[in-house]
């Protein structure tokens, strides 16, 4: 205490908190001022706002009156207007606030007390949620941020600074200073004091002040208490103060140079934001477009898909029929030999346009990603038999040679999916031999351990090592500059990848480049142990044991008519009815052998049928026909009361397998035709220059009728029979390019000969 009072510091302290003192009184008499004079009065608004995003930055009545009252008290206290005004300076801040409070907030009507209001939908709620703290608080404590878009407490908005004050730009102190500077100073002159040479002279100029009036009131402190020393302090204030200015004019000019990288950094950012902001918009936009697109695409690929299997579903009603009744004549002996070659035809078109529906479908299943595959018995030696008489004339037609080998491992049956199998097979081959110009095509069966391996190896034009990666890919087509383009949609490959791996297996190729290519697929073909069939080649005309009774329920009178034409001469009783309650009727007091039940018909469904059976008692196996199986099938995968499916165009030999295995038939042959020795093949003769070119022209235009009529003609003399028959492969196939191909090459050699 001696040392502080020795030292003139307890006195400093005197002086210095009867300065704060009336800063203080001050401010507590200009808010009473405010509270108990304004508000009572009209002056201020009735309620008390304290959320900074309401508020102005500077109010001129609480900030003047306050400014005002301190100012002329301290220069009483001083003693500028005597010792007894010093003795009572606060009291004049007292009366000064008091007067100056109400005199100011009449002057500006009170408009600087608010920024905006309050939203008044808010009013009638209990609480609303922060958006930036997540807090609930009550309406009072909230505020709407445009930074935001959302609902702010006030205390998040207190300490968030990066909105510069968006919700109230004209009452934030820049403005204010602005708005006060244009008053009272002209254009120009504001003009270059908001510049930065302008920014930086204020600063400095504020800077000096505060450091000068520092000095100033310890200089006036220090030679009241020791006037001898006075000249000494004050010279040593001023060189204080010089070595300051130096520091504050350095200090201020990089303050103003941060302050200036700073609303230039905060512009940019603002910038980047606004256009990161633009850009999500517009991606949302986008989104939203690409969103509408897809449902419209998908809408229309559903509709699509459905309009594919309705015109699948009319298109193989009556191909059932044509096909049935073409197998049907096919193995009639009293049709004349010459018409048999007709009927294959028609057979062979009917298959054929039965192939085209089918890929129509499985295009339509696989955009839709709903390809089913269906385990079944087959016989695999036979199936193989059927490949390869199909394929061995199409490559030797086109000069080829055809070799196939299985191994001995193979069993006689074995359960797949037939139809998928088939499908792969004649994709592989097809490609192999229309690729192929010269040389050989091999098919390879080998069997090891329930797994067969298909291989299919050509000597054609190769894979080149970049295609090999594309191959697969949806509508990719192997062309070449070359060579002549090469028929189909690319969608062989496609189809075979996926129905390999969709029956479990896999599938692999090797090529070289002008060598040939490779591919090898591994298939799970679970073997079945039963007796082996007998030769197929042999007509079957009945069975042993007594006469069974077949019910075919279909509401298309061909297909009834066609499957009684089935299997009638095979001896099997034939009761048709035309649906679900004619069948009903139709069965009452009997118990048939078997049912052959059509799945889409109209009232009682073929599955609603099946079920109406069994609760009746019907014991006997049925079997479900459909144009559309493979869909149909699935709806009733979890419905045991069918025994078997059976898709149209129907099979007779598939639904003879059916019958045989359903009804434990044992098949009575005819006796086997006599064996006829195989001439030898005749020379291939030119049937003349006019006949190649008619032929071509037929070629060109795609008239199909006109060659098979053509060849007809042209193979009535025996010496033009080798030159029909090897053209009537490709008529078979429909492989027009391979038959164009065929007569320019046959037309260059007999030229080149001639």
């Amino acid at each position: 205490a001696l040392l502080l009072m020795e030292l003139g510091i307890y006195r400093l302290l005197e002086e210095t908190l009867g300065i704060f003192s009336i800063i203080a009184m001050a401010w507590l008499c200009t808010i009473s001022a405010d509270l108990f004079i304004n508000k009572p009065l009209g002056l201020a608004p009735p309620g008390i706002e304290f959320k900074r995003a309401h508020l102005y930055d500077i109010n001129p009545v609480g900030l003047g009156a306050m400014t005002l009252s301190a100012t002329l008290s301290l220069i009483a206290h001083f003693g500028a207007f005597g010792e007894i005004a010093a003795s009572l300076a606060p009291y004049i801040t007292l009366v000064i606030a008091l007067v100056a409070s109400p005199a100011i907030a009449w002057t500006t009507k009170g408009k600087f007390y608010l920024a905006r209001k309050p939203r008044q939908s808010w009013k009638k709620l209990t609480s609303i949620t922060c958006s930036v703290c997540e807090h609930a608080f009550e309406p009072e404590d909230m505020a709407w941020c445009p930074a935001y878009s959302a609902p702010i407490c006030s205390l998040c908005c207190s300490l968030d600074s990066r909105c510069h004050d968006m919700c109230k730009p004209a009452a934030r102190f820049n403005a204010q200073v602005g708005t006060v500077a244009k008053t009272l100073l002209s254009e120009s002159i504001v003009g270059k004091l908001t510049t930065r040479l302008g920014r930086y002279c204020i600063a400095v100029a504020l800077a000096l002040t505060a450091i000068g009036a520092i000095l100033a009131m310890i200089a006036h402190q220090v030679s009241s208490a020791s006037p001898e020393t006075a000249e000494v302090v004050n010279r040593t204030i001023l060189i204080v103060f010089f070595v300051f200015s130096v520091i504050s004019g350095v200090v201020c000019w990089f303050y103003v140079l941060a302050h200036d990288s700073r609303v230039v950094a905060e512009e940019e950012s603002s910038r980047q934001n606004t256009l990161l902001l633009k850009e999500i918009a517009a991606h949302k936009k986008t989104d939203a477009a690409l969103q509408n697109a897809k449902e419209t695409a998908e809408a229309a690929n559903r509709a699509k898909s459905r309009y594919v299997v309705g015109l699948s579903h009319e298109l193989r009603t009556p191909l059932n029929a044509v096909l049935g009744y073409a197998q049907i004549l096919e193995r009639d002996e009293t049709i004349p030999a010459p018409r048999q070659s007709s009927i294959k035809v028609i057979r062979r078109s009917a298959e054929h346009l039965s192939g085209l529906i089918d890929g129509l479908l499985d295009i339509s299943k696989i955009e839709a990603g709903r390809l089913q595959v269906y385990s079944n018995e087959i016989n695999i030696q036979d199936f193989l038999d059927q490949i390869v008489e199909m394929f061995r004339p199409q490559a030797q037609a086109k000069g080829l040679t055809f070799t196939h080998d299985r191994s001995p491992a193979l069993p006689q049956f074995v359960r797949t999916d037939e139809k998928r199998l088939r499908q792969i097979l004649v994709n592989l081959l097809s490609n192999a031999i229309k690729f192929t110009d010269e040389g050989r095509v091999t098919f390879d069966v080998g069997y090891r351990s329930q797994v067969a391996t298909f291989t299919v190896t050509d000597t054609g034009r190769g894979i080149t090592e970049k295609d090999l990666t594309r191959i697969y890919e949806p509508f990719q087509r192997g062309e070449a500059d070359s060579v002549r383009p090469m028929p189909g949609l690319g969608l062989g490959l496609t189809i075979t990848r996926l129905l390999t791996n969709t029956l479990g297996g896999e599938i692999a190729v090797s090529s070289v480049k002008d060598e040939g290519s490779t591919f090898r697929v591994r298939l799970m073909l679970s073997a079945v142990m039963r007796a082996a069939a007998p030769p197929q080649e042999k007509r079957i005309v009945g069975y042993d044991g007594p006469r069974r009774t077949v019910v075919v329920v279909d509401d298309n009178e061909d297909h009834r008519e066609m499957m009684r034409e089935i299997l009638a001469p095979l001896d099997f009783i034939v009761l048709t009815a035309a649906g679900g309650t004619e069948c009903l009727t139709l069965i009452e007091g009997i118990m048939p052998d078997l049912f052959l039940v059509d799945i889409l018909m109209p009232g009682m469904s073929g599955w609603q049928l099946v079920s109406r059976l069994r609760e009746a008692g019907q014991t006997a196996p049925m079997l479900m026909l459909s144009a559309n199986i493979g869909d149909a099938a699935v709806l009733s995968d979890s419905d045991d009361s069918h025994n078997d499916a059976i898709g149209k165009p129907v099979d007779i030999r598939q639904l003879r397998d059916k019958l045989a295995l359903h009804l434990g038939l044992t098949w009575v042959y005819a006796d086997a035709a006599p064996i006829i020795a195989e001439k030898p093949q005749a020379p291939m003769l030119s049937p003349g220059a006019a006949h190649v070119r008619e032929l071509l022209r037929l070629g060109e235009i795609g008239y199909i009728r006109g060659i098979e009529a053509k060849l007809s003609d042209l193979a009535k003399a025996e010496a033009n029979r080798p030159f029909t028959e090897a053209l009537r492969a490709y008529v078979a196939a429909f492989d027009l390019a391979g038959f164009m191909t065929f007569l320019h090459d046959f037309d260059e050699k007999v030229e080149s000969i001639g």
